[in-house]
């Protein structure tokens, strides 16, 4: 089992890397997604999330209000700092159980966002980066993503920097530019994930 970090800041194109070393072959174990479901109503997440922050950031079917979360905890590197300590446990728990499930042949891809602000690098036989310059995210946070520049600006700043990102690389796949470009980089990246699996 080869154990794959994949990470890249807020509109790099992470994600669009994930799927395709998904429809590759890869097992994908998404932090992102993982979060989601580790705070969904009726969960201990959710409880020990609204004990910390109030009844105010759920929306009114009960569902975690994620914009209003986020206005608060990117506005404020200590209330940041609460939200993690809740849910990076239980996000930590969650991947642990799906890699366990996995084939032992398998490629496992963590697609985690945080990765370089967390120092999570050394858990991983080796860490993909998805590079993109800082122009060209935020180019695609507000036009693809309807933010506005502040808020993108916000979000953007509450992460790495592009510099401490690529300190964490083994492997570095520069999106920036169209999709087309994409696809045969991650192609390659994949021979080689499979080459150092085998």
């Amino acid at each position: 089992m080869l154990s794959v970090g994949l990470t890249g800041g807020i509109g790099a194109g992470k994600s669009a890397v994930s799927r395709l070393l998904s429809e590759y072959g890869a097992v994908v174990v998404d932090a992102d997604r993982i979060a989601r479901e580790v705070v969904a109503p009726g969960t201990p997440g959710l409880a020990a999330v609204v004990a910390e922050f109030g009844p105010e950031i759920l929306s009114p079917d009960g569902t975690l209000d994620r914009p209003r979360l986020g206005a608060i905890v990117f506005a404020d590197p200590d209330r940041l700092a609460a939200l993690n300590t809740i849910v990076h446990p239980l996000v930590g728990a969650r991947s642990a159980e799906l890699e366990a499930a996995a084939d032992p042949d398998s490629i496992i891809v963590h697609d985690v966002p945080l990765l370089a602000e967390n120092g999570l690098a050394s858990l991983y036989d080796l860490v993909v980066v998805v590079d993109a310059a800082t122009g060209t995210q935020l180019d695609r946070l507000v036009r693809l993503r309807g933010m506005t520049e502040s808020a993108a600006r916000a979000r953007m700043a509450a992460q790495a920097t592009r510099e401490q990102r690529l300190a964490v690389a083994d492997v570095v796949i520069d999106n920036d530019g169209p999709l087309s470009d994409l696809e045969p980089q991650v192609r390659e990246v994949w021979k080689r994930l499979r080459e150092r699996s085998a």
